[in-house]
């Protein structure tokens, strides 16, 4: 655990950017025993982007792009915690709670925002209810889960046009994530579609919408762009270009133009937006992103940088701000590490100098476009071989690369696997059951739900100096918990149950959705909260304990 005696460095962030400068720092350090390095990530993995494409159409297993981050990380305490609060004053980092709701509260001295981004759908009717995002793990799993099963149900569905529907897959954004993705699915869904008797390829539609006039038009030149639209173009690939995704229903993607089509898989890979908890904090920055230097260092501040995508770090050619890329994240974290050591022991600070290599994108069945340094222009097959030699490359540890090396070659001799993987979501409203004597929270516990009784009384206890006042007794019908979830506070007193009790637990992210949707609701809970408070205030005035 992190020492209160040495220089205390705290990592937001287990991407590209964080998971890199912890790595760095590791690294500096060396023998010495002169700073501690904590990372705080809401997974305990890395993942490596570049190749989650590849798990839709299975070319490397689900498990093969992920790198557990304690293996990576000998020396780095790693904290599996989404981040409730920063505040700059204290210097202190707030997190979500364990299995007790409690909060966990991390001190620093040196603060490496590394956040990146997360998919924006605000503004866009319909799409954060049935769009299907695609920016990690979950997210690939999910998708190729989805395929299989639509897959299945047209297999077996006698309406023409509720088939077309099933068997047509939209895809939005032309940039490097939503070509490669449109590319897999393709390559997957005509692939497998062989097993299938009643599904012929030629009923199959994969249609890329992009607001460009062709896609990859704003990362690679013309020819090679052009390249990447024609091979797509023959494999079966439509393309929507120069109009958007407007909004979405449960049945049809509907585009800027006004086109309305039909289908029950539709994936966005935009927009996306830096991560709201940036955006939140009294620092530097522009549309969401924190403004740095070429130390990376947040403008106007002391031990606070920031680097990835959340970043807006000048780009060393003088062309604007660095490019959201692994490639500029994996140097920026190895400045950024060199820079706070450099602090730490009075040393020289470096800035930031790469330039960028290139960029390549994989266009499914073995080709893709690549264009190094700006003179080296390739594609097809040797561009394919390049993506990959370069990829595998760069995987992290020996293990990952034998694993998708392995995959790779098992891929040219074995054909897709078919297997849906069913795993549930956990219920947004879900049951509890407590006996007498049990508390259903304590007073300091954070607030994470909302709490209606069905069945069974409880009490409300306040302690304060050292007595216990009875503030109220709940009956079935009567809810509690709202106080926390409103005031975005701990809870302020304990509840008890006085007899066995049954409740309907609402999830702190169900309860923000139906407050901020349904404005007569909150006012309701308001003026219950507010009701609670006076009666509250006036029994701690009075100093009696209620029984």
């Amino acid at each position: 655990m992190p020492s209160p005696t040495r220089p205390r460095i705290l990592i937001l962030g287990g991407g590209f950017a964080g998971a890199y400068t912890a790595y760095y720092l590791e690294r500096l350090l060396g023998n010495r025993d002169d700073f501690d390095i904590s990372l705080v990530n809401k997974e305990n993995y890395f993942v490596f982007q570049p190749l989650l494409a590849e798990i839709i159409s299975g070319n490397i297993g689900i498990l093969d792009t992920v790198s557990p981050l304690r293996r990576l990380l000998k020396r780095t305490d790693l904290y599996v915690r989404e981040i409730e609060s920063i505040d700059m004053e204290k210097k202190t980092v707030t997190l979500s709670h364990g299995f007790r709701p409690r909060p966990h509260v991390l001190s620093y001295d040196h603060l490496v925002i590394a956040l990146g981004s997360t998919t924006n759908f605000r503004g866009m009717a319909g799409l954060q209810e049935h769009a299907l995002p695609f920016k990690n793990l979950a997210d690939a799993i999910f998708l190729r889960n989805h395929l299989i099963h639509t897959l299945e149900e047209a297999a077996i569905e006698t309406d023409p046009e509720f088939r077309r529907q099933l068997l047509t897959f939209v895809v939005a954004g032309g940039g490097f994530s939503g070509v490669e993705v449109a590319a897999e699915l393709n390559d997957f869904v005509r692939r497998v579609a062989t097993h299938y008797r009643s599904i012929h390829r030629n009923e199959i539609r994969v249609i890329l919408v992009h607001s460009g006039k062709r896609i990859l038009d704003r990362e690679l030149a013309g020819p090679l762009s052009l390249y990447a639209q024609s091979i797509l173009e023959k494999r079966g690939v439509e393309f929507r270009l120069n109009d958007r995704l407007r909004a979405a229903t449960p049945d049809s993607a509907i585009l800027n133009g006004g086109e309305r089509i039909q289908t029950k898989t539709l994936i966005s890979t935009v927009p996306s937006a830096p991560h709201p908890l940036v955006a939140s904090l009294p620092l530097h920055g522009e549309k969401g992103r924190l403004k740095a230097n070429l130390f990376t260092q947040v403008e106007g501040s002391t031990g606070i940088w920031t680097l990835g995508d959340c970043a807006l770090i000048p780009d060393p050619s003088g062309s604007g701000f660095c490019p959201p890329t692994a490639q500029h994240a994996m140097r920026q974290a190895k400045i950024t590490a060199h820079n706070i050591v450099a602090s730490i022991r009075g040393e020289q600070l470096k800035p930031f100098a790469f330039k960028g290599l290139g960029k390549m994108g994989a266009l499914g069945h073995r080709s893709a476009v690549v264009e190094l340094l700006g003179r080296v222009k390739q594609s097809g097959f040797l561009a394919w071989v390049m993506w990959r030699t370069v990829y595998w490359w760069k995987l992290p540890g020996l293990d990952r690369k034998l694993k998708v090396g392995i995959a790779w070659a098992l891929d040219l001799l074995i054909p897709p696997e078919l297997v849906q993987l069913k795993l549930g979501d956990p219920q947004g409203v879900s049951q509890a059951h407590f006996e007498a004597g049990e508390a259903v929270f304590e007073q300091g516990d954070l607030g994470d739900r909302l709490y209606i009784i069905l069945k069974g009384e409880a009490e409300v206890v306040r302690s304060d100096n050292g007595t216990n006042v009875v503030l109220a007794r709940l009956v079935p019908g009567e809810y509690f918990g709202e106080m926390a979830l409103l005031n975005q506070k701990t809870r302020g007193a304990t509840v008890r149950c006085v007899t066995s009790m049954d409740v309907l637990a609402v999830r702190k992210g169900e309860f923000s959705s139906l407050v901020a949707n349904l404005p007569d609701l909150r006012r309701s809970f308001e003026q219950v909260m507010q009701k609670r408070t006076l009666q509250t205030r006036d029994l701690l005035q009075q100093g009696g304990e209620k029984h």
